[in-house]
């Protein structure tokens, strides 16, 4: 089982970005962090870098049953979703899959949270 869920689409990178944002909205995600690394790293370390955003996306239904299961689980939180140009043709989208990354944490009650948890996560990549 792989770590993440992946997806290249033909569009824009501006386009990829709104759209996963977009369907976040509809799977109950609120995006709670933006990070542009192609910014960052020319700030931080003035080097080029193809445009690439990390979105941190929470379900706050999700979030909160994982958290009332394991408080230690804020360490995972939230769900990154990564958008990245691909030679400026098209882009690629991709996500954490909380089923792959979660299982690591063996307290009980959180594998009935990570399966849905992947199912809508998956779904916001595979609708592009």
């Amino acid at each position: 089982m792989s770590y993440y869920f992946s997806k290249t689409i033909q569009t824009t990178f501006d386009d990829a970005v709104s759209r996963v944002i977009e369907e976040l909205k509809k799977e109950g995600f609120g995006v709670l962090t933006d990070i542009d690394v192609k910014d960052t790293l020319k700030k931080k370390l003035g080097v080029d870098f193809r445009r690439y955003r990390i979105l941190g996306a929470c379900n706050p239904n999700f979030a909160y049953q994982a958290l009332q299961a394991e408080d230690k689980i804020g360490t995972m939180l939230p769900c990154s979703v990564i958008v990245q140009e691909i030679e400026g043709v098209c882009a690629e989208v991709v996500a954490i899959n909380p089923a792959a990354s979660i299982p690591a944490v063996t307290t009980p009650g959180l594998a009935s949270i990570y399966a849905p948890l992947s199912c809508k996560i998956y779904s916001t990549t595979d609708r592009r």
